[in-house]
């Protein structure tokens, strides 16, 4: 798609596994990749699913390492939760692409 990204797994505990910023991405970019990985793994369910009125409590709360915008998926495999994934630095649509592929690529997928 030509857009450079932040790209942020985490385990189940919202731990960083994998970090990578393309060159080219927008750096404070991570930031947000790194909140939607954090979300979904946290929450099982995607970043953007985050109810609209509490997205702003929610991110206050939690210091910003819970989002509500778009890009961030659960990874799911057999029915466990391994973690969740970020995307960050496109669209909203474009992020959550490359999440999807990120899925489709280990055999995992968004829902258990």
């Amino acid at each position: 798609m030509s857009q450079p990204q932040c790209i942020v797994i985490v385990d189940p505990s919202a731990v960083d596994l994998a970090v990578l910023r393309m060159t080219g991405a927008r750096v404070l970019s991570m930031r947000s990749a790194r909140a939607k990985a954090q979300t979904a793994a946290s929450t099982g369910k995607p970043s953007g699913a985050l109810p609209e009125a509490v997205r702003v409590t929610i991110a206050v709360a939690t210091d910003g390492t819970m989002t509500g915008l778009p890009g961030g998926l659960p990874i799911w495999r057999n029915g466990v939760l391994l973690g969740g994934i970020g995307i960050g630095s496109g669209s909203g649509a474009q992020d959550v692409e490359v999440a999807e592929a990120a899925l489709a690529a280990i055999g995992a997928s968004a829902t258990p």
